[in-house]
């Protein structure tokens, strides 16, 4: 396969990217320090945490605020969950009122406090219900309108390829499969023939691909083995904000940029500077327990900074812990 990306602009409709790698929005952890930081490296598009329809369309003020972006995030997309085709238009119109590139509608979380309702990957069991929100999204905004999925709600129901061409019928511009199904969740091995086989029932929608892509060598051979036309980063993106720009270089063909111990601390420094800027006091310690070992996972001493900072109680103590920890051991 040859990686025409690179000859031409990946389009999203009108919207316009300039790599074809892309991060997730995660639930928890993709907030705005975690985009500051991902915004150094330039993916070709970002997205905020997702938001629940029912939520936005009363103007929660909570919900507003995981929706903060700045200027150097763009391109910048929201990503709303709901099974409810009668406000869709209306939360993803809001969406675009508060300046997004895209909206993204949400089918494939595998959380029971989603999917209980029929939202996330409940909607897989009703494809004909993702067509009519699509449907009524696109009517309701000029951005472009996009979706995510998993292969299916189990290994019997495989019906990825099937809501490919409900997207695409419904004014859909790209979807993302997610190559596990819902009962996977997160374990296990991600199959890319489900994506392969969506890819080859698309016309026009963009395929984009998920699941397992951890680095350069594992987005080429996504990439290669199903033709998808760009690939979603996740889970790999903590601690990692450069690995759009790894994975870019390694299908240039250029060597990997190497990052060592030292790197991790500073970013970790940064990401903390980040949170501070954001965050009060008290969530600043609370979402470093997590933060900081995304960072330093790879130190032979993680298990020890993991004790240490679950113990942390105030700014100071959090940041003498960072700067002075030893790495290795």
């Amino acid at each position: 396969m040859t990686l025409q990306f690179f000859k031409a602009p990946l389009y999203l409709g009108k919207l316009q990217l300039k790599s074809p790698i892309l991060y997730a929005p995660l639930a928890g952890c993709s907030d705005f320090p975690f985009r500051k930081m991902s915004a150094k490296f330039r993916p070709g598009l970002m997205f905020c945490e997702m938001v629940k329809m029912e939520a936005l369309v009363r103007y929660d003020p909570q919900t507003l605020h995981m929706l903060d972006y700045s200027a150097e995030m763009r391109p910048i997309g929201a990503q709303i969950c709901g099974s409810n085709p009668f406000i869709a238009g209306k939360a993803a119109r809001i969406i675009e009122e508060l300046g997004f590139d895209s909206v993204d509608l949400n089918c494939g979380c595998p959380v029971d406090k989603i999917t209980k309702d029929g939202s996330g990957s409940g909607m897989l069991k009703t494809p004909e219900r993702i067509g009519e929100v699509i449907a009524n999204m696109v009517a309701s905004v000029s951005i472009p309108v996009t979706l995510k999925i998993r292969a299916g709600w189990d290994e019997n129901t495989l019906n990825g390829a099937d809501i490919v061409k409900i997207a695409e019928k419904a004014g859909a511009v790209s979807i993302c499969i997610h190559g596990r199904t819902r009962e996977q969740g997160y374990s296990g091995s991600a199959n890319w023939s489900y994506i392969k086989a969506c890819k080859e029932a698309a016309t026009s929608i963009k395929v984009i691909g998920n699941g397992d892509v951890i680095d350069g060598p594992s987005a080429k051979k996504l990439l290669t083995e199903t033709g998808c036309d760009a690939v979603l980063v996740a889970r790999a993106t903590m601690g990692q904000p450069w690995i759009a720009q790894d994975i870019l270089r390694y299908l240039q063909g250029k060597n990997p940029l190497s990052y060592s111990m030292t790197d991790c601390r500073q970013a970790l420094i940064e990401h903390y500077h980040e949170m501070m800027r954001y965050h009060n006091d008290h969530r600043v310690c609370v979402d470093m327990r997590r933060v900081g070992c995304w960072y330093l996972k790879k130190s032979a001493a993680t298990r020890s900074f993991r004790q240490a900072i679950s113990k942390v109680a105030t700014m100071s103590e959090l940041e003498n812990l960072i700067r002075n920890f030893p790495l290795e051991e």
